[in-house]
């Protein structure tokens, strides 16, 4: 469990730290930093417990979100400018990050601001001492990019080391996104950078009509439009969607696209008997229980109690009668449930590279060790879970990675080790629709963020063979 309740930082006054954004976003940044949070969630922690505007809240995610995004490029600059690089104390170097990050890449705060608050808050935090070095450090940054002489690494001396700095990843993924997409591949993916941030929500179809629905969104002040799967819309202007009034009475949920394609590859039909055998948070398990008009069953299991209180949570919710959530390990055999499914979905653990624009800390919590031991957890979770798919049944797996090891060269493993099971590539086309369907083969497919505007997501879709 995270621990990071306890504010890491303490202004001279608690109404200046509820009244200062940018010592906020600093505290949610400590918490990750030094605390080992998730930056989500400790920004919902912080946001919930403050009494910012919406427009200082709006800053402090995009505050927390940039720097962490743009840690390693930040790092490469204030590094060349300071005496001893190690030795700066954790709150000073994450001032000069959030001060870098706001001359170099927020256009709409003056660098003058940026370096005056950054200043202000280095005072502010008994940190006096420092208050020279971080003037002077984000004054010369200031004056570097303004006369063009920000110097970054060369391609033509180190195409690897030129991409993790100028695109803000870890060596090692670079390295490793080279090896399976080429250069020009790995470059355009950790360039990508979407043109505009919403949130993807689905319409729950039984509860409100599209047009209905549509008014509603309307009405609350949302930005939205349709997305291109049914039923789903990007959003923005949301706010806090815990305490909304229709989304406690289950007329949408927050979910990605990716997510309710890999729903989708599964192939549900009434009165199905499926598991999802890695359910929380529950949005894969709601759309499955949706598409088969609440008949039958759908088992969604999780490894934590907590994780499978938020599935009952999502169940009493939307009013899904025919789910039935369990804390339970699918890595260990269910042996009275061998072949009793016609469909098994394994969402599986993963490094979660493909979704790093939505949560930038994740590259910087794995290693090259943390995603072998997560290939070993797929491997074992595969063998297990396909015992319970019917002769003629499906299992779908999926992640949200975009690392080849984890994906087809999981489930190449895995059709070696089962040669009961075949690649239902007809299957999965079938289940797609068209901007991902032209991409499969084999019964996978790979999206990318910056190809397909989508999470970076692997699908592929298994059937046993019939007796």
């Amino acid at each position: 469990m995270q621990r990071y309740g306890k504010p890491a930082l303490k202004a001279r006054s608690n109404n200046r730290q509820m009244e200062n954004p940018r010592l906020t976003a600093l505290n949610i940044l400590q918490d990750v930093t030094r605390a080992d949070a998730y930056a989500s969630l400790a920004l919902g922690k912080r946001l919930r417990e403050s009494k910012l505007p919406q427009r200082d809240r709006d800053l402090v995610a995009e505050l927390v979100y940039g720097t962490l995004e743009r840690q390693i490029s930040l790092d490469y600059l204030l590094d060349k400018r300071l005496e001893r690089p190690d030795d700066v104390e954790s709150v000073v170097r994450d001032i000069l990050r959030m001060g870098a990050y706001q001359i170099l890449y927020l256009d709409r705060v003056p660098d003058s601001a940026a370096v005056d608050e950054s200043v202000k808050l280095t005072r502010t935090l008994d940190r006096a001492p420092f208050t020279g070095l971080v003037n002077g450090v984000l004054r010369g940054l200031a004056r570097e990019k303004d006369a063009g002489d920000v110097v970054w690494p060369k391609q033509e001396d180190d195409p690897a080391t030129h991409l993790s700095v100028m695109h803000s990843l870890p060596l090692w993924i670079v390295e490793k996104l080279i090896a399976a997409y080429g250069f020009d591949g790995a470059r355009a993916i950790a360039a990508y950078r979407p043109g505009e941030r919403f949130i993807t929500v689905r319409r729950t179809a039984d509860k409100l009509p599209a047009g209905q629905f549509e008014d509603m969104m309307t009405k609350k002040g949302w930005t939205w439009k349709p997305a291109r799967l049914a039923n789903v819309y990007y959003a923005s202007g949301i706010g806090d969607v815990g305490i909304d009034k229709e989304y406690l009475q289950g007329a949408y949920s927050v979910q990605g696209e990716s997510s309710v394609l890999a729903a989708m590859a599964v192939r549900p039909r009434r009165a199905f008997t499926v598991l999802d055998a890695c359910a929380a948070p529950g949005g894969k398990t709601a759309c499955l229980a949706e598409m088969m008009s609440g008949t039958g069953r759908v088992y969604a299991w999780d490894v934590h109690e907590h994780r499978v209180e938020l599935i009952r949570s999502m169940v009493r919710r939307l009013r899904l009668d025919n789910v039935r959530p369990a804390v339970r390990d699918a890595s260990a055999l269910k042996e009275d449930q061998v072949q009793t499914m016609d469909a098994v979905l394994l969402d599986a653990p993963c490094s979660g590279f493909g979704v790093m624009l939505g949560k930038p800390d994740v590259k910087y919590r794995q290693t090259p060790e943390s995603v072998a031991s997560l290939g070993r957890a797929q491997k074992a979770l595969l063998d297990t879970v396909c015992q319970y798919v019917k002769p003629g049944g499906a299992l779908v797996y999926s992640t949200c990675t975009i690392l080849p090891e984890e994906n087809e060269e999981q489930v190449a493993g895995f059709l070696q080790r089962h040669p009961e099971f075949s690649a239902d590539d007809a299957g999965l086309r079938a289940a797609m629709p068209e901007f991902v369907s032209q991409y499969v083969q084999g019964g996978m497919v790979q999206l990318l963020a910056h190809r397909d505007q989508t999470e970076g997501f692997f699908i592929a879709r298994l059937c046993r063979e019939k007796r």
